[in-house]
């Protein structure tokens, strides 16, 4: 039995599998520029964060209908429980969709019908954060925002993603104040490839509760005492890291160096069909490559619950609390 955990960074556009996007791309009519999964396979051998990126945007063209949306998430509620994720804030791109021509309407309600019987089908329960591209305009960004009124019923919070050098957080300043009034919970990616300053302004400007990534503090001594004193969840993505050169090899991990200063570090996949494994695979990664302990694990796991948005419902987070302080590691 896994480690029992809350994934907090995890785009569900990411989680798209080449067996998927061949199956949807057939479903829909759609023709990829690769002659089967293995060739797709190959092209995930990127070189820096957009040269994934124009393959991610590239594969979203398979996403059509809800029934793709649904089968979409359900594929990974189903890797993600096997990895002990007992709960999931989960990320959708609504502006890459937009502009395909698929309404905001079809990607929400696609979306929950997996994540509604989440809990019946696969004992996890989820959260949905809709994000704004930071490499879009600031008015795409409100006009999305706009669009997505009548699903807020359905929707936590608002994050911002994509490109992060050259697009500042203070570009969006107007529309998370726009869903700050909404009562919406903020977060926003930082300090990935952008320059700590961006974790700062992301902060003050925009006024976000969790920094998304956040690798890149520990080039400012102060900003770390302050995200260590003011807890600020840090929700850290450790294969991605890797991946997309953040750091060069998985033992040059700042993350003992975080959690030795007292920041409030979570483990996450981010895009894990794109980035070679899923929650449970970043923990055995890290565990296994840096050489954590038993309880520096378990701190991990306290941490994803802890950080994440169950504000609603203490006495679930409480449950799960409990369930990592009982979990018992595996005797080597």
């Amino acid at each position: 039995m896994p480690l029992p955990k809350a994934e907090l960074h995890l785009h569900i556009e990411g989680t798209l599998e080449p067996e998927l996007a061949f199956a949807l791309a057939a479903r829909n009519g759609v023709e990829l520029p690769y002659a089967d999964t293995e060739q797709l396979r190959k092209a995930y051998a990127f070189e820096d964060l957009q040269s994934f990126l124009n393959l991610y945007y590239e594969l979203m063209a398979v996403l059509r209908t809800e029934q793709d949306f649904e089968d979409l998430a359900n594929a990974y509620l189903e890797r993600a429980a096997a990895q002990g994720v007992r709960h999931a804030e989960i990320f959708f791109d609504p502006q890459a969709h937009i502009a395909r021509g698929v309404p905001m309407g079809t990607v929400v309600e696609g979306l929950w019908r997996a994540l509604g019987r989440s809990e019946e089908n696969h004992g996890v329960s989820t959260q949905l954060i809709m994000c704004f591209l930071r490499d879009e305009s600031a008015d795409s960004a409100l006009e999305t925002l706009d669009a997505a009124k009548p699903y807020l019923d359905r929707i936590v919070g608002v994050g911002l993603d994509s490109a992060e050098v050259g697009h500042p957080p203070v570009k969006f300043r107007e529309v998370y104040e726009a869903a700050a009034a909404l009562g919406l919970r903020r977060v926003a990616h930082a300090g990935e490839e952008g320059p700590p300053e961006y974790i700062t302004e992301a902060l003050d400007v925009l006024g976000v509760e969790r920094i998304d990534h956040g690798l890149r503090c520990m080039e400012d001594p102060a900003l770390v005492e302050r995200l260590v004193r003011e807890r600020v969840p840090l929700t850290l993505c450790p294969l991605s890291n890797v991946r997309l050169r953040a750091v060069d090899v998985l033992e040059e991990h700042p993350l003992p160096a975080m959690l030795d200063a007292g920041l409030l570090c979570t483990v996450n996949s981010d895009d894990p069909a794109y980035f070679g494994g899923y929650a449970g695979d970043n923990y055995h990664a890290v565990r296994d490559a840096l050489g954590l302990s038993t309880e520096r694990m378990r701190e991990l796991a306290r941490n994803s619950f802890v950080a994440s948005f169950l504000d609603h419902d203490e006495e679930r987070r409480a449950r799960y609390l409990a369930e990592v302080d009982a979990y018992e590691f595996a005797k080597d």
